[in-house]
């Protein structure tokens, strides 16, 4: 099965959806999720028995909860090369605390992140005709500061449809 471990937002679920609305751009294709979440580390496919031992390890996790705020919106990898539009998250010290914590428990099992950004996705992009348009675009959307509590993280399995993901929450883990 293949797996990752997120936080997720159905509370900002109707918010983020507001956004992605503003997206819709001239001579474009971008696909947008459904559900959004914070991926805390993606670990993909994954055999039943060491699922089992993931979870073991993650319910090791001495964590607090925290909040974080919605932050600015921007774009992967960069702005000549769009691939997804995202919505960031700050302050991001406990965001990546956590990360690392779950990256030190799971070392034994999986390599450590190299790059890790917090965010959630809003959309991934397939073309964009004009970029340099389209980015001014995104420079007038204004994203709320909204504070968001965060109490737990998840263990996800993913499941690839031809009508987009499938999400299944396997654990929840409370901080």
């Amino acid at each position: 099965m293949r797996l990752f471990i997120a936080v997720g937002f159905e509370k900002e679920s109707p918010y983020l959806k507001s956004i992605q609305e503003k997206l819709h751009f001239q001579n474009s294709k971008l696909t947008f999720p459904k559900t959004f979440h914070l991926t805390l580390k993606f670990l993909g496919e994954v055999a039943q028995d060491k699922a089992e031992k993931i979870k073991e390890s993650l319910n090791s996790i001495k964590s607090k909860k925290f909040h974080t705020f919605l932050d600015s919106i921007g774009v992967f990898p960069g702005e000549s090369y769009i691939r997804v539009v995202w919505v960031g998250l700050n302050p991001k010290g406990s965001v990546l605390h956590l990360q690392k914590s779950i990256d030190a428990v799971l070392s034994p099992l999986f390599k450590k992140e190299k790059d890790f950004k917090a965010h959630i996705t809003l959309a991934r992009v397939k073309f964009i005709e004009d970029k340099a348009n389209f980015m001014k675009m995104l420079g007038n959307i204004m994203v709320e500061k909204r504070k968001i509590e965060v109490n737990e993280f998840l263990l996800v399995k993913s499941e690839l449809k031809p009508a987009g993901h499938i999400y299944t929450v396997i654990a929840k883990f409370q901080l």
